[in-house]
């Protein structure tokens, strides 16, 4: 995936933050925020291993679930001209306007 590394095991998303020069990664996929800072690849996995290793830390003492639940249910608002072109690409590939989106979703985030 572009732009996501993975750190014990869990995946971080990076990305160039030009007003302090530096690179940041940002756990996704946790109950809280762990980020992290640092100028080259190498550093910034070593900062994520750190921040990581608090974060759970915290998790552990205060007794918090330190991974976030999806219920597999979310809304999603678009223009009447592309709802109706969703499910006129539905239809046409004989699916449910729901297992066409979760398709399209899941081959979207493959590629990511």
């Amino acid at each position: 995936m572009k732009n996501v590394i993975e750190i014990n095991g869990e995946r971080a998303v990076v990305a160039f933050d030009p007003e302090i020069q530096m690179l940041r990664g940002e756990f996704i996929g946790l109950s809280g925020g762990a980020d992290f800072y640092a100028e080259s690849v190498r550093d910034l996995v070593e900062e994520g291993r750190k921040s990581l290793a608090v974060y759970l830390a915290m998790c552990k003492e205060k007794g918090i679930e330190p991974r976030r639940k999806f219920s597999g249910k979310f809304n999603v608002r678009l223009a009447p001209d592309d709802h109706a072109a969703a499910a006129i690409a539905a239809a046409a590939a004989g699916k449910s306007l729901n297992e066409w989106i979760a398709g399209t979703i899941r081959e979207a985030a493959r590629g990511a």
